[in-house]
């Protein structure tokens, strides 16, 4: 399945915290869609979110975080894991 990284620019004030809880309403969601959110990292400093997601397209990924949290991506890049 393709693997793709999403870029949130949530602006200032976004916490771990926040992410944490939209995370978890994405893995209560993703099984809906044959998607798998896998990580996620947060720079609170710069207000960005970048999620790893294995999706059938981004579009699909997109979905499952507008009907979990409503926080949908500005930016997906589909990528390729190295070693």
């Amino acid at each position: 399945m393709p693997l793709f990284l999403d870029v949130h620019n949530a602006g200032p004030g976004i916490t771990m915290e926040d992410v944490a809880k939209a995370h978890q309403a994405d893995l209560a969601t993703e099984g809906e869609y044959g998607v798998d959110y896998l990580r996620y990292w947060v720079d609170e400093a710069q207000g960005k979110i970048f999620c790893l997601v294995e999706a059938p397209s981004p579009e699909v990924a997109a979905e499952v975080h507008r009907k979990a949290h409503g926080l949908v991506a500005d930016e997906i890049f589909q990528v390729q894991e190295g070693v």
